[in-house]
């Protein structure tokens, strides 16, 4: 361990001795931005920089149970991302079941799985569902990996579940119409029963969402960090905390 090594722990120690146990977040959103760039940057290929991601990940989580987080929700796979070439996504998928599998297997968190699973490889989401029923009943750390994920297409298959359920218990379009608000959309969200993200964390610089959580994060902080994910370190995290932590929320003022 080098001399900067120790000085940012150090400073990592004084951060976390300062936050307010009252202030930290339930439920944090991290969009894992920059693994290519991060691999290009180190003349490697885009799979290396996936692989050092996802090695990332244990780290984080980690991070969120020593400040008792409830939820932590994590961007591994967009939507838009499907469409890249197959020889980049299959690398890719193995990347992410591996990681998966990895998560489920430390027996300390509840693995949700979420987004468009139908769009993904049938071994990929079959062992995706799996990890999802084996680790329900885990008392730790709640762990959405949003994959095949895009946020207008959970709104759309919110409405699509909705307009199912009413379909089958007879209520008219009429009647539904009338009775229709938000609470019904949401409890039909990859994340129902779920508290919406309190704090949202992009890497990389990129300072938009890109469709992440788009209805969940109507009263969320933003904290939008330079660093390349697979470079995210646990003083870049405790920053995002500290600068949530010292906002005035005002839930849509």
């Amino acid at each position: 361990m080098g001399l900067r090594d120790v000085l940012y722990g150090v400073y990592a120690g004084r951060i976390a001795r300062s936050l307010d146990p009252d202030q930290i977040p339930r439920h944090v959103g991290v969009i894992l931005d920059g693994n290519r760039r991060w691999a290009k940057a180190y003349g490697e290929q885009a799979s290396a920089g996936h692989r050092r991601g996802a090695d990332k990940i244990h780290e984080l989580l980690s991070w969120c149970e020593e400040l008792h987080v409830e939820v932590v929700t994590l961007w591994l796979l967009s939507t838009d991302n499907l469409s890249r070439p197959a020889v980049e996504l299959a690398p890719l998928y193995a990347i992410i079941e591996q990681a998966v599998t990895g998560l489920a297997e430390t027996g300390r968190w509840a693995v949700h799985p979420m987004g468009a699973l139908d769009l993904l490889p049938d071994s990929t989401a079959r062992l995706l569902k799996e990890i999802d029923e084996r680790t329900a009943g885990n008392d730790g750390l709640h762990v959405n990996v949003a994959i095949g994920y895009g946020g207008r297409r959970e709104i759309a298959d919110a409405v699509r579940s909705l307009l199912h359920e009413h379909a089958t218990l007879g209520t008219t379009i009429e009647d539904l119409a009338l009775l229709l608000d938000v609470e019904h959309i949401a409890e039909h969200l990859y994340t129902k029963g779920q508290p919406d993200p309190d704090l949202v964390i992009r890497t990389s610089g990129e300072q938009r969402l890109s469709g992440f959580l788009l209805w969940q994060s109507a009263h969320s902080e933003f904290y939008f960090c330079e660093a390349y994910w697979p470079d995210f370190r646990k003083v870049d995290f405790l920053r995002a905390i500290r600068a949530f932590a010292a906002r005035n929320r005002r839930f849509g003022s």
